[in-house]
């Protein structure tokens, strides 16, 4: 926002995670108008699990437009690699509805692959089901990669979930592989189809796996130990850390393998975001090296 000590706060932090950004700069208005959103969150312990309060009124992300941006500059002059697209701001309103559909389909125009992360919210589809059913499967079928575990491809897109099978991870890895095959079918676009495992132990104890499907090629993490300081980002962090990969033009092996890693590292900071300090930070995780480096 316009003149915000907020805004100003966000953008402060952004720079310092080397961050760019460009966006129009919309006025506050009075007491009452637009304002950045506040999350509260309390990481739990123990057996006391988290618990989030998103403050969202009179969010200024609800106004995303796309005539707000030169996209023709974006996606044909810059050439934009990888537009990821969260269900998180998809659902925000109709307004970010229509703004995360334009921009999909611009970037199919233009051949930028899309990813899209479904990220369900049930207060944000609240009165809105169809509509965003209709919206999410439309991105899905232009999506080159998709992302999303078993709730999210089943209230999102309608694909039937895991079938219930034997007990053992190997009985449930082969659900979420079914799961998978039917949204290929379903959405054969995408190149890449991809969800997180997580049981949770106890709020700071937590099984972490994940399922990638490349092309015809699986690549399964079976679910490990990670300790958790606050879980909130790191499906996020496994999808951040899945692009990097991809960008990087590592083999397939190593998306998952950096994606669960990078997931793993968020965990560990009480912000919703990793900061690593270089690769071999989040190599280390994978290869379970906890070790001090001086």
């Amino acid at each position: 926002m316009k003149e915000s000590p907020i805004a100003q706060l966000i953008k402060n932090d952004l720079r310092s995670r080397h961050m760019d950004y460009e966006g129009p700069e919309v006025e506050q208005g009075d007491p009452w108008g637009f304002r950045h959103q506040f999350n509260i969150a309390d990481s739990g312990f123990g057996s006391r699990g988290p618990r989030v309060l998103n403050d969202r009124a009179g969010e200024v992300g609800r106004t995303l437009n796309v005539k707000d941006f030169d996209l023709e500059r974006i996606f044909a002059t810059d050439g934009v690699q990888i537009l990821h697209l969260s269900g998180l701001i998809g659902a925000l309103s109709p307004e970010t509805s229509n703004f995360c559909l334009q921009l999909a389909r611009y970037a199919k125009k233009n051949g930028t692959r899309i990813s899209f992360d479904l990220n369900y919210r049930a207060s944000f589809w609240k009165g809105r089901d169809q509509e965003l059913h209709d919206i999410f499967t439309e991105i899905a079928s232009v999506a080159d990669i998709l992302i999303g575990n078993e709730e999210d491809f089943q209230l999102c897109l309608g694909i039937e979930g895991p079938e219930a099978g034997g007990k053992g991870i190997d009985a449930q890895i082969e659900g979420f592989k079914g799961m998978i095959g039917r949204v290929k079918k379903a959405f054969p676009n995408a190149s890449v189809y991809a969800t997180t495992l997580r049981q949770v132990i106890s709020t700071n104890e937590h099984l972490w796996g994940a399922i990638m499907l490349d092309g015809e090629t699986w690549n399964v993490i079976e679910p490990r130990k990670i300790n958790v300081l606050d879980r909130i980002g790191g499906g996020d962090g496994f999808v951040g850390g899945m692009l990097y990969a991809i960008l990087k033009g590592w083999d397939s092996e190593k998306w998952a393998q950096f994606g669960w890693a990078s997931g793993a590292l968020a965990t560990t900071f009480l912000t919703d975001y990793a900061q690593p300090a270089d690769e071999e930070m989040i190599w280390s995780i994978w290869g379970g090296n906890a070790r001090v480096k001086r």
